[in-house]
């Protein structure tokens, strides 16, 4: 198996394993939402957010993506219209792909496509999200308190990962959830 910063990359095969692997190994990922803004309405827009689903390490993931937003920010306006959206992570933003001269686009750098709605976390799992969010993004715990940042998650519905040649697969949450990255 190759190796990846944090352990093996899982083989093509595993596509549930794949998906956790790759969201794991990602600090930020592509939302898109269908935007709500004057002059976009209806359009789709892709923003960068940064996710963690636990602090970093082997084996220390939920599979959650967390987010930190704040009803400021254009995307969070969007979601309050409509929560649903789309999350793509990929390897390209590790030092895997460019290791082994892969091209961002190729599937061998490997990318997972979510798509579900985000949604505000209780209080209880904000301390899990806390937790995962400021071990990877420590900043974030300086950030304009007046700007009311508050804990969401992507509530995962569909994962489609492109890992290989020979086109997307398709994973069900069940699966995701069932495995170890």
């Amino acid at each position: 198996l190759l190796l990846a910063a944090g352990g093996a990359i899982p083989p093509p095969d595993e596509a549930a394993r794949m998906a956790r692997f790759v969201l794991h190994h990602c600090d930020w990922g592509a939302l898109a939402t269908l935007s709500a803004q004057e002059g976009l309405r209806g359009h789709p827009f892709a923003n960068i957010f940064s996710i963690s689903d636990g602090p970093p390490g082997p084996f220390s993931g939920s599979g959650v993506p967390y987010l930190y937003l704040t009803d400021m920010e254009i995307s969070v306006q969007d979601l309050e219209i409509n929560s649903n959206a789309s999350l793509t992570v990929s390897l390209a933003q590790t030092s895997y792909c460019k290791k082994h001269r892969y091209d961002p686009q190729s599937p061998l750098c490997a990318h997972i496509i979510f798509c579900g709605s985000i949604v505000k976390v209780n209080d209880s799992e904000a301390v899990l999200a806390k937790k995962a969010l400021f071990s990877r993004h420590p900043e974030m715990e300086t950030w304009p308190k007046d700007h009311n940042w508050f804990f969401a998650k992507f509530n995962i519905t569909n994962i489609w990962v492109l890992d290989y040649f020979g086109g997307l697969k398709i994973v069900t949450p069940e699966e995701y959830y069932s495995v170890k990255p």
